[in-house]
């Protein structure tokens, strides 16, 4: 019975190199990965090469930045951008229990967003608000704050 296949009909031949079967295309590229993240700049420090001063106060969720660009809030891994020509003012205070910096956007048509970040201790607040003013001042000029 050799020769034979299953139901007594003979067996078919195994495929030779030229008559292979086709899969479904080419195998995927290998993923790339990602590119490493940018370093931020710790707070503070001014880069004046892009135009003028920053300041930075970040926590473990929350971030406060402000630069050239406008004001920037980022809070739980959501961030808010907004640039200098639709901000009518930036007011930020202490908190009762002074360890938390909260600053506010103004915006020209009277919205207002916040965002809140926590200082390690006192003294590091009282250096965000040394570092902040001089950098809101640069940017604001005469606009009320």
């Amino acid at each position: 019975m050799s020769g034979t296949g299953q139901y007594g009909g003979t067996a078919p031949e195994p495929y030779s190199p030229a008559q292979q079967p086709q899969g479904f295309g080419p195998p995927p590229p290998p993923y790339a990965p990602a590119p490493p993240p940018v370093p931020q700049q710790p707070a503070g420090s001014a880069s004046f090469a892009d135009g003028g001063p920053d300041f930075l106060a970040t926590d473990r969720r929350n971030a406060v930045v402000v630069d050239s660009e406008g004001v920037s809030f980022e809070r739980g891994g959501r961030t808010a951008d907004f640039a200098w020509s639709h901000i009518r003012a930036v007011p930020y205070k202490g908190s009762y229990g002074g360890t938390t910096l909260m600053v506010a956007v103004v915006l020209a048509d009277g919205l207002y967003y916040e965002c809140a970040v926590d200082a390690r201790n006192g003294a590091t607040l009282q250096q965000w608000f040394a570092e902040l003013a001089p950098v809101l001042g640069y940017y604001l000029g005469g606009r009320p704050q």
